[in-house]
């Protein structure tokens, strides 16, 4: 082989990244309540290494050949885990409806999004809910302007908190663009 990866060892990476995806939630939690100037910052990067994941996981398993009907669900249950989490984190420790808002519209897209794509399944038309570049657009909004979010401190002068607080509202707006895109999707009379 070119690579020298064995064959079931290329079936199992984007799987076990994904795994690792959710295994860092705990770590992210752990650190960010860490009372130490450098908590916020670690817990920032520990997320954008599992943000990585998010990439790598999906771009190993198309490059090799072995996407995973296993893989297809975990991937976007790790993702929704992911931004819940830390949403969740978020609006804890700010307590702004500034920050709620676009939280409870993130979090409710996704809960509702997830049900539509089941229902779908049950109907046996789940490809008229799958995963689009609008969605893809929409993950890494929400990464980013989570990450900023996360690492709270002015970097360089940049006030980094206040600019991911602006991508929230983005990545917010590309969340319920892309539901009513799913469900345009869902809804129509094409098959």
């Amino acid at each position: 082989m070119k690579d020298g990866l064995e064959p079931q060892v290329k079936e199992n990476i984007p799987t076990w990244l994904t795994l690792l995806r959710i295994g860092l939630l705990p770590v992210i939690v752990a650190v960010f309540y860490l009372d130490y100037s450098w908590a916020r910052p670690l817990s920032c990067v520990i997320f954008i290494i599992a943000g990585i994941t998010d990439w790598l996981d999906g771009y190993l398993a198309r490059l090799w050949g072995v996407e995973s009907r296993f893989g297809a669900f975990l991937d976007p249950v790790a993702d929704k885990l992911m931004v819940a989490t830390v949403l969740i984190l978020i609006v804890e420790w700010d307590n702004s409806p500034w920050l709620t808002i676009p939280a409870i519209v993130i979090i409710g897209r996704e809960i509702t999004v997830s049900a539509l794509r089941e229902w779908m399944a049950e109907m046996g038309q789940r490809g008229k809910v799958a995963v689009g570049w609008l969605g893809k657009v929409k993950t890494t909004a929400q990464i980013a302007s989570l990450a900023m979010l996360l690492y709270l401190y002015d970097l360089f002068g940049i006030p980094i908190y206040q600019i991911g607080m602006v991508g929230l509202y983005i990545a917010a707006a590309l969340t319920i663009w892309s539901m009513v895109d799913y469900m345009r999707a869902a809804f129509s009379d094409e098959s």
